[in-house]
Formats: structure tokens, C-alpha cells, sequence
């Protein structure tokens, strides 16, 4: 499985808004979010025409039926939110994800371990879902969780996620300190180069921000604000 790699420049072909919104992850990850908000999340996902829907494992098979027969894509978190988890926890989940209907796997790269200097168990625990996600055809993005890193292990999670088999490296989950930062992005897309992915994810809320962040790299975006980003395009023209 390989990351789409267009990376469409913030003032030519982002001026068109369906290219902007299909670079967009809607995520809902709210613990307290309720069937109703999720089903109103898929239809905002439709309206606008994002490129997935990102939801909690417990919500996939009421997503994937309303999302079935669109072009959108359905995501989960795994290993959510502190990759602590034991790769083999990780693997379950992902093969159980992927049966209910994901597409797309967001997991939580082993922090512990890569601030450990353990590069062998960071790098098995990220192959050993993008094997599972690879062989059931789903996206891989690892989330290296950049607030936590020094410039040094942002770089080593890259070369490692990369080196495992990940479509896609991601800076954050935002739930754990730090957002998404132009100069993260820029780091991140000079490790991978077109290797791979790069996924901006963490305080995104505005289509001037999804710019910069393009810009410096990004080839996804992941945010809340779906809807407000959309709404505030024309004036970041």
C-alpha cells in the first residue's frame, strides 16, 4: 500500500475547495460523542466531500453504513492515545478495525520506547500492524506525537515508521501536549521525502492554517473543524 503523494500548492490548486476539503480527515474522538453526533459527522463528511471520516472503534459499523456507497473514506485510532499498548493488542485491534469496516489506520507510535532508544521494539511494533493493515488493503499512519519529541527522535520516528512499512507519518494525536507546527511538517516531509505520507494533525481549525501547513509538506489534515475550516476558505484566498 502507498500514500498518495500529490501535494497541491496552497495558492494555485488550493484555491479550489473540493481539493481542500479532500485532504481533510473529519475526526470525531470524543469520548462522550453520541450516535447522533456521529451520524451528523458522516453526513457533514458527504456534504463537503472530506477525504475520511475518523471515529472510535466502537462507532465504525454505524459510520461504514452510512459512508458505504461514498468516495469517503473511514478511519480509527489504534494504540489510542499513548501507544503503550503491546504490539500484539495493536494487531487485534487493527484486524478488528479493518472487519468492521476502517480503511485507514491511525496508530500511536511506541513513545516509550522510542525515548528509550529501543529503535528495534519501536520498529516491530509498527510493522506489525502495517502488516495487517497492508494485507487487508488499509492505509498505515503512524502518529510520532512531536509535542513529546526532541528535533532528534522526530526524526528517528520518521526513519523508523517509514523503515516499517507506514504510508504516513503524523505529528499529533491532540490529545497528549503539542499541535500541529509548520516547522514539525517541514522536518517531517524532509525525513520521508516522497516516501511516504505526511499527516498534520493537532490545532488545525482555520483553511490559512491547512495552507501553511500544505506548504510546508503536509499531504492530509486532520482536524475537529472540518466545517469551520470550509467556512473560513474564501477569506484565507
Amino acid at each position: 500500500m502507498s500514500a498518495t503523494l500529490v501535494i497541491p500548492s496552497p495558492r494555485s490548486e488550493l484555491a479550489d475547495p473540493k481539493i481542500l476539503a479532500a485532504l481533510i480527515d473529519h475526526t470525531l474522538l470524543r469520548p462522550e460523542a453520541t450516535a447522533a453526533q456521529i451520524l451528523a459527522h458522516c453526513e457533514e463528511a458527504l456534504q463537503y466531500g472530506f477525504a475520511t471520516v475518523f471515529v472510535h472503534p466502537h462507532w465504525l459499523a454505524l459510520a461504514a453504513d452510512i459512508l458505504r456507497a461514498s468516495a469517503v473514506k473511514l478511519g480509527t485510532p489504534i494504540g489510542f492515545p499513548f501507544g503503550a499498548a503491546l504490539t500484539s493488542i495493536k494487531r487485534s485491534e487493527a484486524e478488528g478495525t479493518i472487519r468492521l469496516g476502517a480503511q485507514e489506520l491511525d496508530m500511536v507510535i511506541n513513545l516509550g520506547a522510542l525515548k528509550s532508544g529501543d529503535r528495534a521494539r519501536v520498529e516491530y511494533d509498527v510493522r506489525g500492524v502495517a502488516q495487517i493493515a497492508h494485507a487487508n488493503g488499509a492505509l498505515l499512519k503512524v502518529i510520532i506525537e512531536t509535542g513529546l519529541l526532541s528535533m532528534d527522535e522526530k526524526i528517528l520516528a520518521c526513519e523508523l515508521s517509514v523503515a516499517a512499512g507506514a504510508d504516513f507519518v503524523k505529528s499529533c494525536t491532540g490529545v497528549n501536549p503539542g499541535a500541529a507546527t509548520v516547522d514539525d511538517i517541514a522536518l517531517m516531509r524532509g525525513v520521508v521525502g516522497r516516501r511516504a505520507g505526511v499527516k498534520a494533525s493537532g490545532g488545525i481549525r482555520t483553511a490559512a492554517a491547512v495552507q501553511a501547513l500544505v506548504a510546508a509538506g503536509a499531504s492530509r489534515i486532520g482536524t475537529t473543524t472540518g466545517v469551520e475550516i470550509m467556512s473560513s476558505f474564501g477569506a484565507a484566498l
